[in-house]
């Protein structure tokens, strides 16, 4: 069999498929938000992020730590599972048709000025002592097993939030690695950062970890939104 048997047949989605749709909805929330004087922009000339502090109450971030408790399960990544080291916190999405969750899905949905038809499903997640998310990208690699069933139903990925729910005792820190920030999580803050660059390349500056959990544990919740259409 020759080289050319083996090789994996090509994708009918280039890199760059979504690239005007990305440019396009980037300038769009990025917008918006500067429009917010209750969101801060975090400086940085390689990555668009912003807070937003108080996006939800305490007795909303208990709700929502409850239903990711009745929820979660070993978290798994692009085939691989719990076992494997990558990412070994406990996740899962929270019931989309729970009055409450749309609630906060749709305030998160205002937030952006997107339509909640880019959005997918709200993902709880729970780390305990011990367990992270290695460094990893939010937005799909081409070549991947993953690659043509995502930009299939739905496209790249455009923007992640991400909102923290607890204290954590020790450790569990959000670190965007290539650029040496690192945050640690405040209950009711709202994360959001754009995955692409401003000219609608996904961004390789976007690598980030959840950090291990030294005590306590660490709930949060992240919904992250597409190019085009969900489903």
């Amino acid at each position: 069999m020759s080289e050319s048997d083996t090789k994996k047949p090509k994708s009918k989605f280039a890199p760059n498929a979504d690239q005007a749709r990305l440019r396009s909805l980037g300038a769009k929330v990025r917008k918006r938000l500067a429009g917010n004087s209750a969101v801060y922009k975090v400086p940085s000339d390689e990555v668009e992020l912003w807070a937003m502090g108080d996006f939800m109450t305490a007795a909303e971030c208990q709700k929502m730590i409850e239903l990711i408790d009745a929820t979660a399960k070993p978290s798994r990544v692009s085939g691989l599972d719990y076992s494997d080291g990558y990412r070994t916190s406990y996740s899962g999405d929270v019931d989309p048709t729970d009055p409450f969750v749309k609630k906060i899905g749709r305030r998160v949905d205002d937030l952006l000025g997107v339509d909640p038809k880019f959005g997918e499903s709200i993902q709880g997640q729970r780390y305990m002592p011990g367990q992270e998310f290695q460094p990893h990208h939010d937005w799909f690699h081409p070549d991947t097993s993953y690659w043509e069933t995502e930009m299939g139903r739905g496209g790249q990925r455009s923007f992640t939030t991400m909102a923290f729910l607890n204290e954590v005792e020790a450790g569990g820190t959000t670190d965007f690695t290539d650029i040496g920030l690192s945050l640690e999580p405040k209950p009711g803050v709202l994360l959001i950062w754009n995955n692409a660059t401003p000219e609608g390349l996904t961004n390789s500056r976007t690598m980030h970890a959840g950090r291990p959990v030294q005590a306590g544990a660490k709930y949060i919740f992240t919904k992250w939104y597409r190019a085009k259409e969900w489903f």
